[in-house]
């Protein structure tokens, strides 16, 4: 039997779009998965994008989330690295 999953849009910005190695796509979840679990499977997908460590953040429609935030259903999940600048 299969496990039930959601799909959330990912999308990658700047340096995390560069590692990542695109500026978007789907990513199939299992039902109950946290911006943790996105994480986990975006790094072993795309291992560079461990080089960012923790200054990678990541965000849940609009706003920057926990790692133990519960996602649903077409949630849109954002890359953001660290941004240098003055």
């Amino acid at each position: 039997r299969r496990e039930v999953g959601m799909r959330v849009r990912i999308v990658a910005f700047a340096r995390a779009r560069d590692l990542f190695g695109r500026g978007e796509c789907e990513l199939e979840v299992a039902s109950g998965a946290t911006i943790a679990t996105v994480r986990g499977a975006l790094v072993e997908r795309a291992p560079r994008l461990g080089e960012l460590g923790a200054s990678l953040r990541l965000a849940r429609n609009g706003s920057v989330a926990g790692e133990g935030e519960p996602l649903c259903e077409g949630d849109e999940v954002a890359l953001l690295p660290p941004v240098s600048g003055g």
